[in-house]
Formats: C-alpha cells, sequence, structure tokens
C-alpha cells in the first residue's frame, strides 16, 4: 500500500512532454500520477517545446550521467525573416528582414545548412542556465544584460530538411550533447542573411530511447495502473547503468 510520500518505485518512464508545461512541472505531474515516492529528469525542455523526457524513478537515477552525455535528436520548425533575443518564440524581436522578404529559396537553405554539419562552434546562449559566478545567464538576460561568452565545440551529426515552405523550415537536428537548437536556428538565420527563430521543437531521441516508446502525460495519468508503463531496470538497455550497480543488483 502507498504511503503519504509514494511509492518506492524503480525504473524510466518516457514521457511525451507538452507544450506549456516546464520540465520539473511535468515530471512532477507524471511522478503524482504514478505515486512515485522520488523521480528525476535527465535533460530540461523549454517550456514551449514537446517530446521525450526521459524521467528516472528510484534506483534507475543511475543512469542519469549517461542520458545527460548522450546524443539526442529534435525536429526544430525555423521560421525565417525576425530573429529574436532568446532564439524562439518567446522572446523579442532584435532584427527583421526588409519588408521586400518572401522567404528563403530551397537552393540557398542546403547551402547554408552545409555550414553546421559535422564539428561547429556555437555561443551560448544568454537565455540559458550556464551560470557565471553562481548566477545563471539567464537572470543577466532578464535584467538587460549580455556578458561575454566564449565558444563552445558542439557536433551536429545530421541535419535535414523534413519541410520546407519558403517562410519555414521544418529540420531534423541530430546532435551532440551541449547543443542549442535554439542557436543554431539562429546562425542558420545570420548565414541567410534574413534572421531566424525557433517556432516549434519537438525532441524525438535521448541516446536509445526514442518518441516513439514514450507516453503522452495525460494518457498516462488516465491510467488505471500508470505503473505497468515503466521500463524495469534489468530491460534497460546496456551500457547506461555502471557494471558495479548491475553487479550488486544481481546479485
Amino acid at each position: 500500500m502507498a504511503t503519504r510520500r509514494g511509492q518506492a518505485l524503480d525504473g524510466v518512464l518516457l514521457l511525451d512532454k507538452p507544450d506549456g508545461l516546464s520540465s520539473n512541472h511535468a515530471l512532477q505531474r507524471a511522478r503524482r500520477a504514478l505515486d512515485a515516492r522520488k523521480a528525476g529528469h535527465t535533460g530540461t525542455l523549454d517550456p514551449f517545446a514537446t517530446g521525450l523526457l526521459v524521467c528516472c524513478l528510484g534506483r534507475a537515477t543511475k543512469i542519469a550521467a549517461a542520458m545527460l552525455d548522450a546524443d539526442k535528436a529534435y525536429e526544430a520548425t525555423l521560421s525565417f525573416g525576425e530573429e529574436t533575443d532568446s532564439g524562439d518564440l518567446t522572446g523579442l524581436v532584435q532584427f527583421q528582414a526588409p519588408a521586400s522578404f518572401d522567404g528563403v529559396s530551397r537552393p540557398d537553405l542546403d547551402a547554408a545548412l552545409e555550414d553546421f554539419r559535422g564539428t561547429i562552434e556555437q555561443v551560448p546562449p544568454m537565455h540559458s542556465a550556464l551560470k557565471r559566478d553562481g548566477r545563471p545567464l539567464y537572470e543577466y538576460a532578464r535584467q538587460g544584460i549580455t556578458l561575454e561568452r566564449a565558444p563552445r565545440q558542439v557536433q551536429v551529426h545530421r541535419l535535414e530538411v523534413l519541410d520546407f515552405s519558403g517562410r519555414q523550415a521544418r529540420l531534423l537536428v541530430h546532435c551532440s550533447k551541449g547543443t542549442y537548437v535554439r542557436t543554431l536556428a539562429q546562425d542558420i538565420g545570420r548565414r541567410l542573411g534574413c534572421g531566424a527563430h525557433l517556432v516549434a521543437l519537438r525532441r524525438t531521441r535521448v541516446g536509445p530511447f526514442r518518441i516513439e516508446d514514450a507516453i503522452a502525460l495525460e494518457t498516462l495519468q488516465a491510467m488505471a495502473e500508470p505503473q505497468s508503463i515503466l521500463l524495469p531496470l534489468d530491460l534497460l538497455p546496456d551500457g547506461l547503468l555502471p557494471d558495479t550497480f548491475r553487479q550488486k543488483d544481481t546479485s
């Protein structure tokens, strides 16, 4: 029988985070639906973003380090003609293409994307959780303060056009840890000379986990036995749990 603190559950929940919730709010709603005592997630999605949120319960938190280091994949929808200070639709417009701008051509987009495949350098955005003097950069940004940030190397393994209209493009982005897709959108817009920002972002993969195996939050909340959806520790892909943990768990 569950205690007031919840059940001591072990396992991984693949959650399809909805638009409009922070990752932590989505996690806490899932935890309450599961009546779980302890839960954490392994990589934040912005509130406007949707998709795969890997939630770890109990002893499954041992995979957190592996998930933070894992490659990720996204479907990113870029709108051309405006750049915002945050790199997405939640920010303030800081650059706008001339009134004569009527979209980009597919050949120009294809040529621009060539510059962003492989090893690239990114300047982390001010609207990020990276810390300077103990404070996240977004706190400075909210005060109108811009700080110098050193560029970082990241890997873009795949960058492909899934849909294109001239004013928008939906891209497949398969990238290494530490890649800011908002910054990628900004940099593509600057390369094209017209500006760009994200209007939608959906995470489709985290390491070995895929969005096709995830459950929507509303579906989880409506289940009579939501604990049945958890991936148990012994069915997790190889390499996620430390060897010493597996040895101890099976002894």
